[in-house]
């Protein structure tokens, strides 16, 4: 069985966005840093997510440090984008299936809050 954060970093390496279908469960739970409400089920999960992905990638991204357990992870990120220094933690679990049930994004600064929900809101529009 692959764990959740294996299969997190295989579709991040591979730009491959298609397989969050295949890593994500129906019940997945999105917990976004500028929305108020939990986001519920696989297809609003993955919508956040892949806009998340597009625009942090792009974006000198990387884990610098990660935490992980038998069934979740916390994974610290920084990035850069238009000058702004990102900090950020991905908190993940996922089930026996090795499938992600739980997904909350934090970001400090409110510099960086404030560029990712204009950034996101544009890629969620499209």
């Amino acid at each position: 069985m692959t764990s959740g954060i294996e299969a997190w970093h295989s579709v991040l390496d591979s730009r491959d966005y298609a397989r969050l279908d295949e890593i994500l469960d129906d019940d997945c739970v999105f917990h976004s840093p500028v929305v108020h409400t939990p986001q519920r089920g696989k297809a609003i999960s993955k919508i956040y997510l892949e806009a998340a992905a597009s625009v942090l990638l792009e974006s000198q991204f990387r884990y610098v440090r990660e935490v992980i357990g038998e069934r979740d992870a916390v994974c610290e990120f920084v990035a850069e984008i238009d000058g702004i220094s990102i900090n950020g933690v991905d908190m993940m679990s996922w089930n026996d299936d090795g499938k992600i049930v739980d997904f909350k994004v934090m970001i400090r600064p409110l510099k960086a809050i404030n560029l990712l929900h204009r950034l996101m809101g544009s890629q969620l529009e499209s």
